[in-house]
């Protein structure tokens, strides 16, 4: 309100305004920090794969009819959590891991450009004869 700012002291009007312009900046800062890399990282046991969402909880994972477990979880590309439903018909490059008991898939993260750009095996026989680095979180031929 006008008059709370009429109190103040005359050398804090600028501090104030200072503090009230940076926010934004910093907020961009944050939010770019927060995209260069994933705080929870890519599991190095998850397969790349083309995902098309369907109806809950269908989903086709490169072109065959599966489903996501009861405790699914797909991130986006921002690492948020993302319902399935807001997903569905959309083809998407991911990461996935499957349930060992049941199967079905697990976790789900969608990948932007760059991420998508690196390599990472599609199958569990590549991921057995290719080399993990966790720093850069890609893989490599031997």
């Amino acid at each position: 309100m006008p008059r709370c700012l009429a109190r103040l002291h005359p050398l804090l009007h600028p501090l104030v305004l200072s503090a009230v312009l940076a926010l934004p900046l910093a907020a961009t800062t944050t939010s770019a920090i927060a995209q260069a890399a994933r705080p929870v990282p890519i599991s190095p046991l998850s397969l790349r794969g083309e995902a098309t969402f369907g109806t809950p909880p269908e989903l086709r994972l490169n072109d065959q009819a599966t489903r996501l477990s009861p405790a699914a979880r797909i991130r986006g590309t921002s690492n948020t959590l993302v319902m399935s439903a807001t997903l569905a018909g959309q083809p998407w490059t991911v990461n996935y891991t499957l349930d060992a008991l049941t199967g079905l898939v697990q976790d789900v993260w969608l990948l932007t450009p760059e991420e998508a750009a690196r390599r990472w095996p599609k199958t569990r026989d590549e991921a057995t004869q290719w080399s993990f680095d966790p720093i850069t979180q890609s893989w490599s031929k031997p």
